[in-house]
């Protein structure tokens, strides 16, 4: 059963060099392989397959997330690497760009170099 598998995920790029420059240098996730369709990243047993593509619209919501033990560590270690945290209107985010839903989860929200979302939670 597909409970039992591997989950893989999928980000679109329109300029894979920049795409692994931020990934494994920003991010910090781990360089598998580059092919003709794809750079090939890992995180944590998870593959993410950067797809490269000759154009896309980057969709408004979130793409990819990773659950983080403290949020406020890792937002300031990426912030550190240049990363900037997206703040929405009506919401009330921290310094960082942090904001805590009302049942507690912590979310804060950042773009790759295409633009595609992303974001760091605490749960």
């Amino acid at each position: 059963m597909l409970y039992e598998s591997e989950v893989m995920g999928f980000i679109p790029t329109v300029d894979a060099e920049r795409a692994r420059t931020f990934y494994e240098e920003v991010l910090g996730l781990h360089f598998v392989s580059d092919d003709p369709f794809a750079l090939v990243m890992e995180a944590r047993g998870t593959v993410i397959r950067i797809a490269k593509m000759e154009e896309f619209q980057p969709a408004p919501y979130t793409i990819l997330g990773w659950r983080v033990q403290d949020i406020e560590k890792e937002a300031k270690v990426l912030h550190d690497r240049g990363v900037s945290f997206r703040l929405y209107p009506g919401m009330s985010q921290d310094d960082l760009g942090i904001w805590t839903a009302p049942g507690g989860t912590k979310i804060a929200w950042f773009q790759d170099p295409d633009g595609n979302v992303l974001s760091l939670s605490q749960h």
